[in-house]
Order: C-alpha cells, then structure tokens, then sequence
C-alpha cells in the first residue's frame, strides 16, 4: 500500500477522533464514532478527475463544487461555477445551513487531498449529507484534464478512449486547440508523362 496514503489515512482517523471528543454547538445528534471512522475508509468518498470534468461539462445540476482554499488562492483560479468555502469557516455556527443543499452531491477540493479530506471529516460530523473529495485536488487537475499525457503505444483501447476524452475536456476548460501529431505520409512524385515522338516520312 502506498506509503503517503497510510500516512494520510493516519492523520484522517486522528482528526476524527479528535472531533468525536469536542462538542458540536447546536447539534444534540451526534454522528456515531464507528459510522465515521468506516466512512473514512471508503473510497466511495472519492471522485475523479474525470468524474467530475464530464459532470462540469455535462452541467450537472446536482453537482456543487466546493473550495476549501484560501479567498486569495480562490481567486487566482477555481474550478467552474465552484464557491469558495475556506477550511477555516466550517468552524462557523452557520456551516451546516451555508453548505446544505437539497440533495445535491458536494465535491470538497483544494491543491491536494488533505485540507479537502479534513473539509469532508468535519462535514461529515457535522451531518450533511452526499458529500465527497475531488481525489488528487487541482494537482491531478492539472494533470489529467488540463494537461493530460498521451498513452504508450502498446495501451489498451479504454486508455485511448480516456485520453480522447481528457483531450477533448482539457479544449472545453482551457479554450484552447488539441493538437494532432500526424504521422509522415508518403511522399508523392508528380511528374509530366513525355510525349512520344511522331515517326517521320508518310505513307
């Protein structure tokens, strides 16, 4: 197992075993500490890239974006039509009702994964529901829909196909143009055919 992903695994169970122990204001309900603790271990908490590019593009109306970063990292670059909740404002009394949406799914993101899995644990105590973490942030953003890498030669068709796509997401979000790599064709040689000379004397 990836050693990074332990060690985040770590720091997830501790954050929430340290919320389990502070009191919620005005939440006599409170989230038992084995649901959260499972919940943190399941990946289905987790969304893709991909995922979350074909729901931008196929303008979900479920889906809510939201950025854990800073007003001033938001400001420079946020995904589409995402709102800028800093980490810091969960703390908030009036979290819970600024981030309750009838039954729309809300994706945490940030640079990475962890001030947006923190987002996700404190969200979680807090009793919202359909809450998830963009996997990877806006790095593997960057790297797989902004600016995706084509497959090996020898990859498999679905690769192809994800990497089409990545392309065709990376043209939607950027504006800008997919470039082709064409291979070299033949070279083709036109030349004018000689006329054949007219046989001399007459009949």
């Amino acid at each position: 197992m990836n050693k990074n992903y332990i060690i985040l695994m770590g720091i997830l169970i501790l954050l929430a075993a340290g919320l389990l122990v502070l009191p919620l204001k005005n939440n006599s309900k409170q989230l038992d500490p084995e649901v959260l603790m499972w919940d943190i271990v399941q990946p289905t908490r987790y969304v893709s890239t991909d995922e979350v590019a074909k729901m931008i593009i196929e303008h979900d109306p479920l889906l809510v974006m939201v950025d854990v970063r800073s007003a001033e990292d938001f400001q420079l670059f946020s995904l589409t039509n995402a709102i800028n909740f800093p980490l810091d404002s969960l703390a908030l009394d009036d979290a819970k009702s600024a981030l309750t949406f009838n039954k729309r799914n809300m994706v945490f993101y940030s640079n990475d994964d962890l001030k947006s899995d923190q987002a996700w644990v404190i969200a979680k105590r807090l009793g919202l529901k359909n809450i998830y973490v963009l996997k990877g942030g806006l790095n593997r953003w960057i790297q797989t829909i902004i600016q995706p890498e084509a497959p090996a030669e020898t990859a498999s068709e679905a690769e192809f196909n994800l990497y089409a796509f990545r392309q065709g997401a990376s043209q939607y979000f950027t504006g800008g143009s997919i470039s082709i790599d064409q291979s070299p064709q033949a070279e083709i040689v036109v030349s004018r055919k000689k006329k054949a000379k007219a046989a001399e004397g007459g009949c």
